[in-house]
């Protein structure tokens, strides 16, 4: 008679750990060359520009000494880096609003659109893959000028578009509308093609009207997406600076000046390296606090909709 040695009950778990270890230690090898390229190009400047910001350094010369927070107090008592701040939060809610609605808007029209959906597409999306550049000197020298211009030209008046304080601003948010509403319009349109048309057809039966399958089926189950889209539009318009650059330079009158074009004019035109970098970094803790507010507030939609 055969008799079998039962192997050590610890024998197991000591396998399983080195084949664990084993995996962690492949895997590690695999994402070695990303978190190096990450570490060197993306944590090392963020912590670079952070001590910059406590430092007095200045491109054009003179000792570079830590200073401590006071470019950050200086900041804080600048009228000139809150009015730049107000007017990104100005933008930031003046083009928010329309690229989400008309972004929804158009993808609800090329749904039901059937003639030629490929037309409308390229319609809705292709300026958003043309470059800022592109964009701005289109607007400024054919949309806007006051003599020549198509928008006066159409309206009938003598609009000075982007050389008046009271329009220069809603004249870049409507360019910047107009550039990139296809980015949301096509997230939009993929999260509709996803719906469920049984759900549609079910509502139908129900007798349910147009209006009450969007209210009570295509909205709520866009919710996710319109997330999605709030975020990555507040995030894109809170670092607004090309087409105003471009298109006004910040004026007139500093009526359009963003924070960061405020940080650049203070980094190479005042040659204050310290100082721009720590107006970068209080826009960086801003957008850091907007992100962890939209991401509570949807999480909290989420489980209250569960």
């Amino acid at each position: 008679m055969t008799t079998t040695v039962a192997a050590p009950a610890t024998a197991a778990p000591v396998a399983q750990a080195k084949v664990r270890r084993g995996w962690t230690q492949h895997g590690l090898l695999f994402v070695a060359p990303f978190l190096l390229i990450y570490v060197v190009f993306l944590v090392w400047p963020v912590l670079l520009g952070f001590r910059m910001s406590l430092s007095s350094v200045n491109i054009a010369g003179g000792n570079d000494h830590l200073v401590g927070f006071a470019n950050y107090a200086e900041a804080f008592s600048d009228p000139r880096m809150w009015r730049s701040l107000w007017n990104t939060l100005v933008f930031t809610v003046l083009s928010t609003v329309p690229l989400v609605l008309l972004g929804l808007g158009f993808a609800l029209l090329v749904h039901h659109l059937r003639f030629v959906q490929w037309l409308w597409r390229l319609s809705f999306f292709g300026p958003f893959l043309l470059p800022s550049a592109v964009v701005s000197l289109l607007w400024l020298q054919m949309i806007y000028p006051p003599d020549y211009g198509l928008l006066n030209g159409t309206l009938g008046t003598d609009v000075l578009w982007l050389g008046d304080p009271s329009t220069a601003m809603w004249s870049v948010v409507m360019t910047t509308v107009w550039w990139t509403v296809g980015f949301n319009f096509l997230l939009y349109l993929a999260a509709l093609q996803s719906i469920p048309q049984h759900l549609y057809e079910a509502a139908s039966i129900d007798g349910a009207s147009a209006w009450d399958k969007l209210r009570s089926i295509t909205i709520p189950l866009l919710g996710r997406t319109t997330a999605l889209i709030v975020v990555l539009q507040l995030l894109a318009s809170l670092k607004v600076f090309d087409q105003i650059y471009l298109m006004t330079g910040g004026g007139p009158e500093d009526s359009t000046r963003p924070i960061i074009e405020y940080a650049y004019d203070m980094g190479f035109t005042g040659y204050r390296i310290g100082y721009a970098s720590a107006v970068s970094y209080i826009l960086f803790i801003l957008i850091v606090i907007v992100s962890l507010a939209q991401l509570r507030l949807f999480r909290k939609r989420a489980e209250v909709s569960s």
